[in-house]
């Protein structure tokens, strides 16, 4: 379990989130990181399936039906959140992958049963964590929390850096349990899962920047959070 870091007097901000493979947890940490030097109380919550998910998934045949059931927007259950989520904060980090082009199932479970009390009238700044294709993503998160009276910050995205295709069928790979990027025949284009030493560097930056932001009194959707690699 994460310790939450508690200042007194400074902006508060939860983190949020759901990691299924560890990556959005990384980046959180590294953000959370680069906050530390602010003035800043950071508590952390994770989301947390009732029925433990394992990864990897383990076998193609699972994978597949995993793929699909996601793409068509399967809840799956999660436990109850601790009462710390429903305090006030200056800002809530909401985390999380990517699963066939839409927000987790777990996060869509949120949603479903927490999200007007967790976020009407609060400021919320979305990361996402993913393979490459995070719009409709994006666009599904959006619409949520607008109906559940949120005010939407900003946004982060982190895709995996890896080129296409090999980017998805390396992704695929490690899902069902294999090793691609110990493939020669993968591995001179697929060279690492998730992300890399760089883009945790990065997070790390935008946690400052955020809590300097806060600090500072200054507007969170002024930021610019794109991403190296997102630039031109």
């Amino acid at each position: 379990m994460e310790a939450d870091t508690v200042q007194e007097g400074g902006k508060r901000i939860l983190l949020l989130y759901f990691s299924f493979s560890s990556q959005t947890k990384n980046l959180l940490h590294a953000m959370a990181e680069g906050m530390q030097r602010y003035l800043v109380t950071v508590r952390w919550e994770r989301i947390e399936p009732v029925e433990p998910l394992h990864f990897p998934i383990g076998s193609v045949s699972q994978t597949v039906r995993m793929m699909l059931l996601t793409f068509l927007r399967r809840r799956i259950p999660i436990r109850e959140l601790s009462d710390k989520c429903f305090q006030d904060y200056d800002l809530i980090i909401l985390a999380g992958p990517t699963w066939s082009y839409n927000p987790s199932g777990p996060i869509l479970s949120l949603f479903d049963r927490d999200g007007v009390r967790l976020f009407k009238g609060k400021k919320v700044l979305p990361l996402i964590s993913c393979r490459g294709y995070w719009r409709m993503h994006w666009w599904g998160l959006k619409t949520l929390l607008r109906r559940c009276g949120a005010r939407v910050a900003n946004l982060i995205v982190f895709t995996h850096p890896n080129p296409e295709p090999w980017r998805t069928i390396g992704v695929f790979l490690k899902l069902a349990g294999r090793v691609p990027e110990r493939h020669s025949w993968i591995s001179r284009y697929y060279h690492k899962y998730g992300h890399t030493r760089d883009q945790l560097a990065e997070a790390r930056r935008f946690g400052e920047m955020i809590a300097l932001a806060l600090e500072q009194g200054e507007d969170i959707g002024k930021l610019d959070f794109r991403t190296r690699e997102a630039m031109p």
